[in-house]
């Protein structure tokens, strides 16, 4: 019951900045795709070159953050 309402609040979100924790990882970047089973991360590094993508299991999660923009 609560992974669907984290999903969707997560989709809510795609295209945000954001910090997902896992029990070894903090993982930081764009939100790109939300479905029920997993979330994908884009990691922007900021150089020339292809972006890293990470899909993370919803289950995996530990916790979301998403940063304040200055």
């Amino acid at each position: 019951m609560f992974e669907d309402t984290f999903t969707a609040e997560l989709a809510s979100r795609v295209g945000s900045r954001v910090e997902v924790a896992t029990d070894n990882n903090l993982i930081e970047g764009i939100l790109s795709t939300v479905t029920p089973e997993s979330v994908q991360i884009i990691n922007t590094d900021g150089g020339y070159g292809q972006n890293n993508r990470r899909f993370i299991g919803i289950d995996a999660i530990n916790y979301v953050l998403f940063p304040l923009t200055t």
